[in-house]
């Protein structure tokens, strides 16, 4: 009788836990291939909507999966396939039909040098995160493939926003931003990343009004937002690669004289 029992238990409880990440993860999948079909349909704001929605569930599977401790290397490279489609594959195609198509080979060819180099740089992230934890942990080697995937998109956000503040030509900016953000995906720039940031207790509360805050600005004013908020991405950027190498500079120097110390010592 006790022999039957262990024959009817099919799965453990690790294996059960996997299971709803990973649908996070093939719905994100999904919704980043409808974006695809949005475009092709005329429908660029869903088209947008969804590539968001898409970024914001790669953000929430990998927490839920350590939350719940069902991490599994299956999950792992499933999600670094869902960020080829969600935030490589659907944004290239999302601006060739808006405005890469005009400018023919040469809009595709930038299309493709783009997915190319997001799926590089995720290759780098996969072999680079089975290193040992340290501080650089804080910071991305270049921008990660989901502020790649948005920035791509901001021209056509921008003309979808309440900020016509100039009227820029889109056969030069488009073309011209693919080429910046595939060398910032593949490049060693240190970016912030939010993954394993620590907030005092004391904040939490100011740290919940403010994600409140954005996503109703998001929700009300949704490109005027975007907009604004991958403007202070990209300010960032040199912010937080001036930050990695200060502080490099400073445990370098820590370094130097412990070892001078132990040899005053010796």
């Amino acid at each position: 009788m006790e022999q039957s029992k262990e024959n009817l238990k099919l799965v453990s409880n690790k294996n059960s836990r996997i299971i709803l990440p990973n649908i996070l993860t093939l719905f994100g999948v999904c919704i980043g291939l409808s974006s695809i079909k949005f475009a092709f349909d005329g429908n660029f704001e869903l088209a947008i909507i969804a590539v968001i929605v898409a970024g914001i569930i790669d953000g929430l599977d990998g927490r839920i999966a350590r939350l719940i401790k069902a991490t599994s290397k299956v999950g792992k490279e499933l999600d670094s396939l869902t960020d080829v489609i969600s935030f490589g594959v659907a944004p290239a195609f999302i601006m060739y039909f808006w405005s890469l198509v005009e400018i023919g080979r040469l809009g595709w060819l930038v299309a493709l040098i783009y997915v190319v180099c997001v799926a590089l740089r995720l290759a780098r992230f996969n072999v680079s995160s089975s290193e040992e934890p340290s501080w650089k942990d804080n910071f991305f080697v270049g921008i990660p493939s989901p502020a790649g995937g948005i920035l791509v998109l901001m021209p056509l956000i921008y003309s979808l926003s309440e900020f016509q503040i100039f009227n820029p030509n889109y056969q030069i900016l488009v073309p011209s931003l693919f080429i910046i953000i595939s060398i910032l995906l593949i490049s060693k720039i240190p970016t912030y990343s939010l993954k394993k940031i620590v907030v005092p207790r004391n904040t939490t509360i100011f740290l919940l009004f403010s994600v409140i805050l954005f996503f109703g600005l998001l929700f009300i004013y949704t490109f005027n937002t975007i907009v604004i908020a991958g403007t202070v991405y990209l300010l960032l950027v040199p912010v937080s690669a001036f930050h990695f190498y200060s502080i490099l500079k400073s445990k370098k120097i820590e370094e130097i004289d412990d070892i001078e110390h132990h040899e005053d010592v010796l």
